[in-house]
């Protein structure tokens, strides 16, 4: 049992470490893996995520309806993808092992640090 939990334990790291690395520029089998890994064990962040970015667009109402729908939907996508990509990460589909979902790559890669009420947002890069 305690070998089980460290083996976890080590999975979820190793999911970590891949889905906060940032934007991946040469794409062969094990990225296309780990980007699955990292997808499947992170896609439900995509739901506080756009209720977020949506509370920032309008009002709490559109972010509460509107932003859930979407992260649901978004959440649902990411996670589907993400398995499809763990699935078929030998083959080399797409062309090249490119990622399916390319904006964001991992759900982190376009993390924005909320914004106080006087404070004018980052720009987007």
């Amino acid at each position: 049992m305690v070998y089980r939990n460290r083996a976890v334990g080590l999975a979820l790291a190793a999911v970590f470490l891949v889905g906060i690395s940032g934007p991946v520029f040469a794409h062969d089998a094990g990225q296309k893996l780990g980007r699955g890994l990292a997808n499947v064990a992170t896609g439900w962040v995509e739901i506080p995520k756009q209720v977020g970015l949506q509370g920032r667009e309008t009002n709490a109402w559109d972010a509460f309806t509107k932003g859930l729908a979407k992260g649901f939907v978004h959440a649902f996508a990411r996670t589907t993808v993400g398995a499809y990509e763990i699935i078929s990460f030998p083959f080399p589909v797409p062309e090249g092992y490119r990622p399916i979902i390319t904006t964001p790559e991992f759900v982190s890669s376009d993390y924005q640090p909320p914004v106080k009420a006087n404070e004018e947002p980052l720009p987007a890069r």
